[in-house]
């Protein structure tokens, strides 16, 4: 059977979901430091009033807006990192998503390096899957990959002759070198998409995606994570960040698809399936501590991180270096400086991902904090 060129490649450790969220997020209104009066007084206009936060820890709380996610808290399910971010100091949103996703200065992005260099890395095109038109720049340089928007999409068409596809198989059968692998491995990853879409998807647990975009690319990667094909990485973006006015106005709307599509993709796993799955959230920077003229927040610095499954240590904690938003030296213009840099809260996620990966070959030239 050709389904075998993917069996074999199965990861037994699970499936990395990386969630890029485009234009910078401002994780001071998403976790809130309702404890910090400096808060407060640096956004009068667009702060998140103490009574309508789901509290945390006594000093952080959480956006209304992301309420869906607070039960996963509770549940040790969920950790978040405050003041987290890369060294990038141009707040330009183009040149601080490549740093972030080449991993540094480096050459091809860090999930596919992490790929290539994990010693079980898969060759299927379903070994890792990019939700969208195009692969994102973390994603260059990997050994396979593909660029899906629904697995409906992903095939030969309705028009294909009887008996072609078993006559192409022969062909690459018996094809010199890599070739006939690759091929074979391709027609396998072809075959078990139409086995999945045969009949129509019916989520778990009573799971709700919603219609959105950013839902249904969550519901076709639990497809995939059900289906067994080998999947070890996928990414999905979800783009409106970009806050400079009205706050509330901007964010509101992706913060509940965030908080929706996460929650419906975690509940239709389950809770076996969800400890093997690691689902971590970045951004490119955070904004402005301060409110500016038009109640909106300008580009900064440091932002949040999420990290939900994965069987990780830690949950239900916010992970976080504090300055007082008073009296402690912020970043440049006035900014949350960056503390706890992604790549250090990234590592401990590959690491259990793939125990043998060298991750000084997946970020080149930069140290990890132990």
């Amino acid at each position: 059977m050709l389904t075998t060129f993917i069996n074999q490649q199965q990861d037994p450790a699970g499936t990395l979901v990386v969630i890029f969220l485009r234009g910078g997020a401002d994780g001071l209104n998403m976790i809130v430091p309702y404890g910090d009066d400096g808060y407060y007084r640096a956004r009068p206009g667009i702060g998140i009033r103490r009574e309508n936060l789901l509290d945390l820890d006594g000093f952080f709380g959480l956006n209304p807006n992301l309420a869906a996610l607070h039960p996963w808290w509770k549940a040790g399910q969920l950790s978040i990192t405050h003041c987290a971010g890369s060294e990038d100091e141009t707040r330009s949103h183009f040149e601080a998503q490549d740093f972030m996703e080449h991993g540094g200065l480096a050459a091809g992005g860090w999930l596919g390096r992490f790929l290539r260099v994990r010693p079980d890395a898969g060759q299927s095109p379903l070994t890792a899957v990019a939700i969208g038109p195009q692969l994102p720049e973390c994603l260059r340089g990997a050994p396979s990959c593909a660029a899906i928007q629904s697995l409906e999409d992903f095939g030969l068409g309705d028009q294909v002759p009887a008996g072609f596809l078993p006559q192409l198989a022969a062909l690459y059968k018996s094809a010199p070198g890599v070739l006939g692998p690759a091929g074979q491995s391709a027609l396998a990853a072809l075959e078990r998409i139409n086995a999945l879409t045969r009949t129509p998807y019916q989520p778990a647990n009573a799971a709700d995606y919603g219609t959105e975009d950013f839902s249904s690319g969550l519901r076709q990667v639990v497809r995939l994570i059900k289906g067994r094909v080998g999947l070890q990485a996928a990414t999905v973006d979800l783009g409106g960040w970009d806050s400079h006015i009205t706050s509330s106005v901007i964010m509101d709307t992706p913060m509940q698809r965030l908080s929706r599509g996460l929650h419906a993709f975690a509940t239709d796993l389950g809770t076996e399936e969800l400890a093997r799955t690691s689902i971590v959230v970045m951004t490119e920077f955070g904004r402005r501590v301060a409110e500016n003229s038009a109640l909106g927040t300008d580009h900064g610095r440091g932002s949040v991180m999420f990290q939900l499954g994965g069987g990780q240590p830690g949950g239900g904690k916010v992970h976080a270096t504090w300055p007082d938003l008073t009296n402690s030296p912020l970043a440049g213009p006035g900014d949350l400086p960056v503390h706890h840099n992604y790549r250090d809260l990234l590592a401990p996620i590959l690491r259990r991902q793939s125990p043998a990966v060298d991750l000084t070959k997946v970020f080149p030239g930069y140290s990890l904090v132990a």
